[in-house]
């Protein structure tokens, strides 16, 4: 039986055996590394497998062809996997964070997100990074050690990718990278922009298939018309779906070639000799000035031309009036709420009601689409009591 040679890292990749380590000491897991012990942990969490039924742009009744959160961020780890091995950058990291950078969030998309922020001004905000973290450190109830899934601080560091400066203070040495000003690993810079070249490339192809956008429609970005024309020019008389996936798989392929070509000469100019340097560096996986400049046009349109549809519109405000009328309802009874998430035992009332208030939270952010849907008939409508 033959095994895959061990991957060659660079001396400024994450190192599995210099990790900083755990929140809480385990035994070393002897057949895995631990960035793969990590991954091997989100991907048995009960939040991923909630990504299933968590969208996007559009809500999970609407259609099985469009992509979730669980699809996204499977494409996210396979272009992330992709750019690590031609980086020599570890390549378990990258997937780890990958998997994990979406758990947070709530259902219905970026609607859902910001319902619920603003259901939680008085009680320190809402943002689906801090819940990703949270999630793992804390929510997640599968082993009998610890709350959480434990996973190592190079891989909750990478799930962070962003934070004010007052809740950096609040994270521990997780956060103190923000206080700092420092960057994050490498394998947390790519994942980032991984999930950027995914969510905006395949939101075209859910506008074209849902028809909110038209192929004239999306021929105003340069950057489509270009790869559009190519794939005319190399397969005449194509259509459908076809013309579609070959246009959007050039798009990509386009963004992924810059995304490694300029990385690599940032990381050449700076020599990093170890991950201490690239925490000291400006960041160092990037776009090419142009390439930026392209990826910038392309997300303003979808914004202007996908996200604000009037289509999307009423679905945007149909998620928000469910998210607000639930978090309501279950701050003003909690006896509403399952056992587990009402709280007991506090007996000052402003520190008891923050509490609650971040309990109800953590209930409505782990809800899937459809399920957000029928606990907010089953509090408002008789028949589904």
């Amino acid at each position: 039986m033959s095994f895959e040679a061990p991957q060659v890292l660079a001396p400024y990749a994450a190192n599995p055996a210099s990790s900083r380590g755990r929140r809480f000491s385990e035994t070393p897991p002897g057949s895995r590394s631990e960035f793969q012990r990590d991954r091997d942990r989100i991907v048995h969490s009960t939040a991923f497998r909630r990504l299933e039924y968590k969208t996007q742009v559009f809500v999970n009744h609407e259609g099985d062809l469009f992509r979730t959160r669980l699809t996204h961020s499977i494409e996210v780890a396979q272009i992330a996997r992709s750019c690590a091995r031609n980086l020599q950058l570890n390549e378990d990291l990258v997937e780890a964070i990958s998997l994990a950078h979406d758990l947070g969030h709530t259902p219905f998309g970026h609607a859902g997100q910001d319902e619920l922020n603003d259901c939680m001004k008085e009680h320190g905000g809402f943002e689906h990074n801090l819940q990703s973290l949270r999630v793992v450190d804390e929510l997640e109830q599968h082993y009998a050690a610890f709350d959480g899934l434990n996973l190592t601080f190079e891989t909750r560091e990478g799930i962070l990718k962003h934070c004010s400066l007052h809740n950096a203070r609040l994270l521990g040495d997780v956060g103190q990278r923000f206080i700092d000003k420092k960057q994050p690993s490498l394998e947390a810079q790519l994942a980032n922009l991984a999930d950027e070249i995914a969510y905006n490339n395949h939101d075209i192809d859910d506008g074209l298939r849902s028809n909110l956008l038209g192929m004239a429609q999306m021929c105003e970005v340069d950057f489509f018309a270009r790869h559009l024309r190519e794939v005319e020019q190399a397969y005449p008389g194509i259509t459908g779906r076809r013309v579609i996936h070959e246009t959007v798989r050039r798009m990509i392929n386009a963004l992924i070639v810059d995304l490694i070509h300029t990385s690599q000469a940032r990381i050449a100019d700076t020599a990093p000799r170890g991950i201490e340097d690239v925490r000291n560096a400006p960041r160092l996986i990037a776009f090419s000035d142009a390439m930026a400049a392209e990826a910038a046009i392309l997300k303003k349109f979808l914004r202007e031309n996908l996200y604000r549809h009037y289509q999307v519109n009423r679905m945007t405000a149909k998620a928000r009036r469910i998210i607000s009328e639930m978090f309501d309802a279950f701050v003003g009874q909690p006896n509403l709420l399952p056992p587990d998430y009402q709280v007991k035992g506090i007996a000052d009332d402003t520190q008891r009601r923050h509490k609650q208030a971040r309990q109800v939270a953590d209930y409505i952010a782990g809800m899937t689409d459809r399920y957000a849907i029928r606990e907010h008939r089953r509090l408002f409508l008789m028949e589904e009591a």
